[in-house]
């Protein structure tokens, strides 16, 4: 998994093999990725997400240090969007 940063903003990306499995995603192009956008205020781009047509694959909670939640985008692809608690 490698962390990025663009302008501040902060986001992880990783191979389907490394850490959770992506239920209900079928490959873009043969690849599938994970990837955590962090943000402050996860519930608040949680919803506009799924408002925006995402489709909720775990809502947002607290685990393992992390309040996060998951979305699938309408392309197939996994998003968590969450911070480290």
């Amino acid at each position: 998994m490698v962390q990025l940063s663009i302008h501040g903003s902060q986001f992880w990306v990783s191979g389907e093999g490394e850490g959770n499995a992506q239920e209900d995603s079928s490959p873009v192009g043969g690849n599938s990725v994970r990837m955590i956008l962090v943000v402050n205020d996860p519930e608040i781009i949680f919803k506009k997400a799924i408002d925006s047509g995402a489709k909720e694959i775990f809502p947002v909670g607290e685990e393992y240090g992390w309040k996060l939640g998951r979305i699938c985008d309408p392309f197939g692809l996994h998003w968590e969007i969450g911070h480290q608690l």
